[in-house]
């Protein structure tokens, strides 16, 4: 069983604990206390399956015991308790001395910010989701009293009833604090291998293995980039469940799974574990044999999650040769959830089933499997509760291919950070039943971009595919200008993938992370911070019919923010109806933001490429370090990475860009590079310089007013510093070509000429109140556009 030992710390730092005959308090940090009560004064040392890790440092806190009554306090806490009294609102209470004296009594739970779901399987539009560990009131609870507990060798034990396990988080607003300790206390999320980051195709479809191929040569020829090819449950023989290739679909699998590896193509296959063995599988002899049974007797070989001694055959036999033969993970789709059916004997204890749950075990065991070879954690499957973050990467489910269901997900994605579940992928696109609608599609393929994970996927009607050539024409061309950007966005994503992991920042976090005091952060919830220098709000309604543009309304912090398609600067502190056109999607750079992008070559591959793009946005001083490495393993932990430090240094009249020398192994990236510089929302001007030390370095250079993004390029040396400098007395783009974009909106307005020319001269007289000459409902959408473009024009 030691092959499924994790390594974990139950054990607390003996200064943290204060404990009486029946009572036992851990201040793991002044913010976060362990709560523990026992009639007969027994605690639980052991991890649990939520929580793997308190031994935190020595924390400094005072200890007052009078008249019975225990007194603890930190910098943030007072914690009041009736010594050994059974646990009550009146017995045990905590002081938030640090967040307007709130008072927690034992028993309140309050209305918290909400966490997430397990799935989403059949959901048209929204669910309720389940509590998370964020809350405006200032603290949660974690009741971990009945959760199954880990042994030393690796397995799971049962507690005992009638104690009470519990955790008081009381970190106010600083919900990023919250998230991170609660990672410390439960594990951090792993690093997730470079293709988990590209775009994924996947179908419920019954491929054959010509079929698959063939899609994947034209998705090649169509310039369209994948990193993961996923083979629903039809690869197999027969039903929901097996582990037998479908020689008739499949006739060399074998070659199937070298043509996607030699194609930089990453294989998961679809699990149904249990319903077991059956007799018709290619393996069913060994199995049976190892598990005891005679195989002449084709009883079918039964699933038992809960032996140690049938999960060593189900990995050994099962998986471990299919992926000697070239599959990279696995995907469980478990739908049983706490349904025992499975169990066919009375082996397992009535307690020990109440306690486990059969998809935590499956999806912690698959991750420590997954993990022996050197490979990094990797799994799909579904969300088990909290420390679910553990065993990435999330299916979210079947939903309904509905504008309710695509209006309900940018909230679900963003909100899993508040129980630290922070790799979601959904059915990108909707997964079955609902209606066909190519504007549907592209918005939900644009939320897919600017996701965790982006997965294609679709049920296995002949009429759902999401192949981009079974759109329109323009909706076919965005579809694939939309998947290119996923890959190019790759440096600037893998980079937020290894902050998640060791600096416990999420990649997806809602606006009220960054901005926990202001009402408005809390009024958007399909509005979400994408890594640390964009947010994102998706167009997740149909488009104006007279207008033909999406809209969305976006607030905008306080601060100058500036598009990341056409170049405009906004300025924050306010609210604002946003339009858009199918091909663009509401994203916002902050002032000074840097993301790194990698040019698209035509191949799969992800990473440590020869051509960059670095896109730098205007308006403040900023610094961003883009992180590399071999994508797999974890070389990574003994330095095996390499860093770029890139640097905005932002003054009146002057700005400079500073590519950094390359720190770290830098065997892992290319010597030399070539570098286009984007300067976003900045003036055109021709007063460029680019520097190597003393020496001026060659470049080319264009603008672009369409997006006031000025480009430089050049070539250079990964070893070597390069300074990028630009003059001028004002850098900021004045948004000149607003007025452009606002006869655009007009002409392609579904209106009358007449009123067209109305408003266009109105708005020429320098007149702003436009609903006085367009009062008309219909032509709303058409208003708001204009409203934009003309508040816009004011910015400087």
């Amino acid at each position: 069983m030691k092959r499924f030992k994790w390594y974990t710390m139950g054990n607390a730092t003996k200064e943290n604990i204060v404990m009486g005959d029946k009572y036992r308090f851990t201040v793991l940090t002044p913010r976060m206390i362990r709560i523990e009560y026992d009639e007969n004064g027994k605690f639980e040392d052991r991890a649990s399956q939520v929580v793997f890790y308190r031994d935190f440092p020595k924390c400094d806190f005072t200890v007052e015991k009078n008249n019975s009554k225990v007194v603890i306090k930190t910098e943030y806490l007072s914690i009041s308790y009736i010594e050994n009294a059974i646990l009550s609102p009146e017995t045990l209470q905590i002081t938030l001395e640090s967040f307007n004296g709130k008072v927690w009594r034992y028993g309140d739970r309050p209305q918290n910010l909400k966490g997430t779901v397990s799935t989403l399987d059949c959901v048209n539009g929204s669910t309720e989701l389940e509590d998370g560990i964020c809350s405006r009131e200032g603290y949660s609870v974690i009741d971990d009293s009945n959760t199954m507990l880990l042994t030393e060798d690796g397995w799971f034990d049962i507690r005992r009833s009638g104690g009470i396990d519990m955790y008081f988080l009381g970190y106010g607003h600083d919900y990023l604090e919250c998230i991170a300790d609660f990672y410390r206390l439960t594990g951090a999320p792993p690093m997730l291998p470079d293709y988990a980051l590209g775009n994924w195709w996947s179908r419920f479809h019954k491929y054959t293995q010509e079929e698959y191929c063939n899609l994947m040569k034209r998705f090649e020829s169509e310039n369209i980039p994948f990193s993961v090819a996923v083979v629903d449950m039809d690869w197999h023989k027969a039903g929901w469940t097996g582990y037998s290739w479908n020689k008739e679909l499949f006739p060399d699998y074998k070659a199937f799974l070298k043509f996607l590896k030699q194609n930089n193509l990453k294989t998961a296959l679809n699990l149904h574990p249990a319903n077991g063995v059956g007799a018709h599988e290619d393996m069913y002899t060994e199995m049976a044999i190892a598990c005891g049974m005679d195989p002449e007797s084709k009883k079918t070989v039964k699933f038992d999650c809960l032996s140690p001694d049938f999960m060593e055959k189900y990995f050994d036999i099962l998986h471990h040769p299919y992926e000697e033969d070239g599959v990279d993970f696995w995907w469980m789709d478990w739908q049983q959830g706490r349904d025992y059916s499975w169990v066919h004997d009375e082996e397992h204890k009535p307690s020990e089933l109440e306690q486990m749950h059969p998809l935590w075990l499956l999806n912690h065991l698959h991750i420590q499997d997954i993990k022996r070879n050197g490979k990094r954690p990797m799994f799909f499957s579904r969300y088990a509760g909290l420390g679910s973050h553990r065993y990435p990467v999330g299916f979210s489910g079947d939903t309904i291919v509905t504008w309710e269901s695509l209006d309900f997900q940018p909230y679900f994605t963003a909100n899993a950070s508040n129980v630290g579940y922070t790799w979601w992928s959904h059915d990108i696109g909707g997964h079955m039943a609902g209606y066909r609608d190519d504007e549907l599609q592209i918005r939900w393929l644009q939320l897919g971009v600017f996701s965790p994970i982006n997965r294609l996927h679709s049920s296995n009607s002949p009429f759902a595919g999401k192949e981009p050539w079974n759109l329109g024409y323009e909706a076919e061309k965005i579809a694939g200008d939309y998947l290119r950007l996923r890959h190019q966005l790759f440096p600037y994503i893998y980079t937020m993938n290894y902050r998640n992991s060791i600096q416990l920042k999420p990649l997806v976090q809602p606006m009220y992370y960054s901005h926990p005091e202001c009402d408005e952060a809390y009024t958007v919830p399909n509005q979400y911070w994408f890594g640390s220098e964009l947010f994102v709000s998706p167009i997740t309604s149909k488009a104006d019919s007279v207008s033909g543009l999406g809209q969305t309304e976006v607030w905008l912090p306080e601060g100058k923010w500036i598009d990341f398609f056409n170049g405009f600067v906004y300025e924050g502190d306010r609210k604002i109806t946003v339009s858009r056109g199918l091909g663009q999607v509401p994203i916002f750079a902050k002032a000074g933001a840097i993301v790194p992008t990698e040019k698209y070559d035509g191949s799969n591959k992800l990473g440590n490429k020869e051509n960059m793009t670095v896109c730098v946005f205007a308006g403040d001083n900023n610094k961003f370090t883009m992180y590399e490495d071999c994508g797999d393993g974890f070389e990574y932990e003994k330095g095996g990475f390499a860093t770029t430090e890139y640097v905005l240094n932002w003054k009146k009249g002057f700005a400079e860009f500073i590519i950094s020398s390359a720190a770290g192994d830098l065997s892992i990236i290319p010597k030399k590079r070539n570098w286009e510089i984007k300067f976003i929302g900045f003036k055109a001007t021709e007063e460029f310089k680019v520097m190597s030390g003393e020496e001026e370095i060659a470049y080319e250079k264009s603008y672009n007013p369409q997006n006031n993004t000025i480009s430089v390029s050049f070539s250079g040396y990964t070893n070597t510093e390069y300074k990028i400098s630009v003059f001028k007395e004002n850098l900021t783009a004045d948004n000149s070509n607003a007025k452009d974009r606002i006869f655009d909106i007009l002409l392609h307005s579904q209106m009358s000429y007449d009123r067209k020319k109305l408003i266009w001269e109105f708005i020429n007289s320098g007149k702003k109140t436009l609903y006085t000459v367009c009062p008309e409902k219909e032509h709303k959408g058409v208003l708001e556009a204009l409203s934009e473009m003309l508040y816009l024009n004011e910015v400087i």
